[in-house]
């Protein structure tokens, strides 16, 4: 008889609200090479939340950031991939992360998280990685292992990763083994 496998429940996000999110799509790809995982892709528009601001906390937190940060909680493993801009998150990232950092400083709770980032560019999001890199652990994010995918849109093609980028990125999951 075979062993118990305990399903893991993976939530994969892009750190973008762009509705094509190039980053939201590798999210969704690297998530579904889990195996025994149920898999939930957030999309951080179902997280409108206004500008940060210590005027605007003192009114209570909102909702949006609450069901941000349960959904980080409820997670297994997270798979996070970064949308760069201008060397940066996205303003829309790092607002959500402004907000779920007033419910608890380490808003990632310590979950295991392959970290990822994509550009169409050669650099692949390179200075927002290091960016993350450095500052989630403080965010409570155990980084297991990370992934850059330089020039999207020349390595996933209709939804399937070129060969040497896929197998990259299977090493990368493997390590949450």
């Amino acid at each position: 008889m075979a062993p118990h496998l305990t399903m893991k429940k993976i939530i994969a996000f892009g750190g973008s609200t762009s509705q094509s999110s190039i980053n939201k799509q590798l999210a969704t790809y690297a998530a579904h090479l889990f195996s025994n995982a149920e898999v939930e892709v957030l999309d951080l528009n179902d997280y409108p939340l206004p500008l940060f601001s210590v005027d605007l906390e003192k009114e209570g937190i909102p909702q949006a950031a609450h069901d941000f940060y349960a959904k980080i909680g409820s997670a297994d493993v997270l798979v996070v991939s970064l949308a760069e801009h201008n060397g940066a998150y996205s303003a829309a990232f790092k607002n959500l992360l402004d907000w779920t950092s007033r419910i608890q400083s380490k808003n990632f709770q310590n979950k295991p998280m392959l970290l990822m980032a994509t550009s169409p560019g050669a650099r692949g999001g390179a200075s927002v990685m290091e960016l993350a890199q450095k500052r989630f652990p403080y965010q409570g994010a155990e980084i297991v292992s990370t992934f850059t995918l330089p020039n999207f849109y020349d390595h996933l093609i209709d939804g399937v990763l070129s060969d040497s980028y896929h197998a990259e990125l299977v090493e990368c999951v493997a390590k949450f083994s």
